[in-house]
């Protein structure tokens, strides 16, 4: 039998590397991962210079900071004292800057690989899964913040009452989304990592759901030695990882809070009581939740949180399952949890205007356009309920085309413009359009409308919305312009 680990300990890490007054230049630094990466080296003094294709906040923003980010690629933008290279998952090897880092010898890394070596000098703290990285890293980064731990931290998106997507802190913490497309986070050694869930997705660069599983493994037995791993305890592909780390050390993956191979430990959350850390007596109260927190078995605590949705408890409760592992006071973790209120597209409330409530959701995969419809049904029960969905990756949609007919039972009517193209062949493009797409989800029994472009969709909305309506954009393209321009609308009409 494994001896349980109830109280998980950092140990020391490696010396770190001297980031002050270095040369770093980013290739492609207006993504949210790069410009946050770049931010962060800011913080720590480094110099930072960079190109993107296009300008836009992110670019501005760094300059605005002391970087020096040029638009458009050319060779004369890499400086000749310039140390260390970044790049952007999109560069190729044909980028002019990138050729000329190449023949000067300079230390090049894609955007994963930087942050792995970065992490190493940090006790990092990963947070990796299908849906919800965004939103539980975010929240981690604030509860741990509003505890007095002064983490660093570079996510997926801007972290609102934060003010960005990275920061630079005093402690010895490092929080960081760990993405699988690509198989970039096994890039990442961390001290902590959370697995959130498992499910098919990224199907261009992944043959199936079990390389898919297979990837979540080899990201999870890269956790250091003496360090945890904190992971879904319901999630069938979870399980299979656990079985394979626990056989891996030769522990028993059924123990919920165990040692595994090279002193690693695991510790488990969800809606269970069979998990280490779960959430218990949980209660709706207009559209969000109350509940009681349990470690094993016995009470922490009662907190709310101030999401909407029952995913929000969940991902809730993997935030104070890593906050408590790592030594944060319970009753602190669950005092600050109802603070956090979201992250930049995520049921992010744009206001409302003429009676119209406008919100924009990052949602791109069928589970989660399911669990965020869920929500918004949830909170405003009444109201009719616009959901204007743009489909993202041509790949994805003919994928998962019969998941996402299904997910939207709970909207009133669904608005489909063009699917947004990213990274897409010739072949996906001709499989599966907008239409087809439309098509399906009426057959499923919901009121969907192909219009094609964003700005037919906003002469939709103006035309046929009305006061007490809720209108929600929905995607990870540029759909949230549809937002923007319709709350433009609204205003000069009212």
């Amino acid at each position: 039998m494994i001896k349980a680990v109830h109280r998980y300990e950092v140990v020391e890490t490696m010396n770190r590397p001297r980031i002050a007054g270095t040369r770093y230049h980013f290739i492609g630094a207006g993504g949210v991962g790069m410009s946050g990466l770049a931010r962060f080296l800011l913080d720590k003094k480094a110099l930072v210079t960079g190109s993107d294709q296009t300008g836009g906040v992110a670019t501005a923003r760094l300059n605005r900071l002391g970087a020096d980010i040029h638009i458009g690629h050319c060779p004369e933008n890499l400086g000749p004292a310039t140390d260390t290279v970044v790049i952007s998952a999109a560069i190729r090897e044909s980028n002019p800057e990138l050729q000329v880092a190449r023949q000067r010898g300079c230390h090049v890394y894609k955007y994963a690989q930087f942050l792995g070596e970065l992490m190493n000098a940090f006790d990092g703290i990963a947070v990796s899964g299908t849906h919800g990285k965004s939103t539980t890293s975010g929240w981690l980064v604030y509860c741990l913040k509003q505890a007095g731990f002064d983490v660093n931290f570079v996510v997926g998106a801007e972290i609102l009452q934060l003010g960005g997507s990275s920061g630079s802190g005093d402690s010895e913490y490092f929080v960081a989304e760990a993405c699988e497309y690509d198989r970039s986070f096994q890039n990442l050694r961390p001290q902590v990592a959370c697995i959130l869930n498992i499910e098919r997705d990224h199907l261009d660069c992944y043959k199936d759901e079990e390389d898919i599983v297979e990837s979540f493994y080899q990201f999870a037995r890269g956790t250091r030695p003496d360090g945890l791993i904190v992971a879904n305890g319901t999630d069938p592909n979870v399980a299979k990882v656990l079985r394979r780390i626990a056989a891996d050390g030769g522990g028993d993956s059924t123990n919920h809070q165990s040692s595994i191979g090279n002193h690693q430990s695991i510790v488990t959350f969800g809606l269970d009581p069979t998990c280490t850390f779960h959430a218990g007596n949980i209660r709706e109260i207009d559209g969000y939740y109350h509940f009681d927190m349990f470690q094993d078995g016995q009470k922490l605590g009662s907190t709310r949180i101030s999401l909407p949705g029952l995913h929000n408890v969940f991902n809730a409760t993997a935030v104070v399952a890593v906050a408590v592992s790592i030594g944060v006071p319970p009753d602190r973790v669950l005092d600050t949890l109802g603070g956090f209120r979201g992250m930049d597209r995520r049921l992010m409330l744009k206001g409302q205007f003429a009676g119209v409530t406008v919100i924009d959701d990052y949602a791109h995969h069928p589970t989660k356009v399911q669990a965020s419809l869920k929500a918004l049904r949830e909170r405003y029960r009444s109201a009719r309920l616009w959901c204007v969905f743009q489909a993202h990756q041509y790949s994805r949609t003919q994928s998962l085309l019969e998941e996402f007919a299904a997910s939207f039972a709970e909207a009133d009517k669904v608005l489909i413009p063009e699917i947004f193209s990213a990274r897409d062949t010739e072949a996906s493009r001709q499989a599966v359009n907008a239409a087809i797409l439309t098509e399906r989800i009426r057959a499923h029994g919901t009121d969907a409308q192909y219009l094609g472009s964003l700005g037919a969709v906003c002469d939709c909305l103006e035309q046929n919305v009305r006061a007490g309506d809720v209108v929600v954009t929905m995607g990870a393209g540029d759909v949230w312009k549809v937002a923007d321009e319709y709350i433009q609308r609204l205003r000069r009409h009212n």
